[in-house]
């Protein structure tokens, strides 16, 4: 198997939200790239699948003086079960996010 991944991993464990009618409420990152993030959520989605979802990211990782809300869009590229079953590895292209403002993320 060829691994494609270009750019570096970065480990960062963060909860995330998962939107749309994936009926995935919720998960949790596992890396994060340039291009991609890693994701463990607790359902199955399929390769090729559109995902979009929100993380927030808090301010003192990544010195800034409040958390930043990210929404992202994506499209699924791997799918991996977790040998103890119930979770899905999910290996997703970031092809947009935008950071939302205070007021968009629910008033957090």
């Amino acid at each position: 198997m060829t691994d494609i991944r270009t750019g570096r991993r970065f480990p960062v464990h963060l909860p995330l939200k998962v939107l749309g009618n994936q009926n995935i409420p919720v998960g949790s990152t596992e890396n994060i790239s340039a291009a991609g993030v890693y994701l463990w959520v607790d359902g199955e989605l399929e390769v090729g699948q559109p995902i979009e979802f929100e993380m927030t990211i808090p301010g003192d990782t990544i010195a800034a003086g409040s958390d930043v809300r990210l929404h992202c869009t994506g499209r699924v590229v791997r799918c991996d079960m977790h040998p103890g079953g119930g979770r899905t590895g999910v290996a997703c292209l970031i092809e947009g996010y935008e950071f939302l403002r205070t007021a968009e993320a629910g008033g957090e």
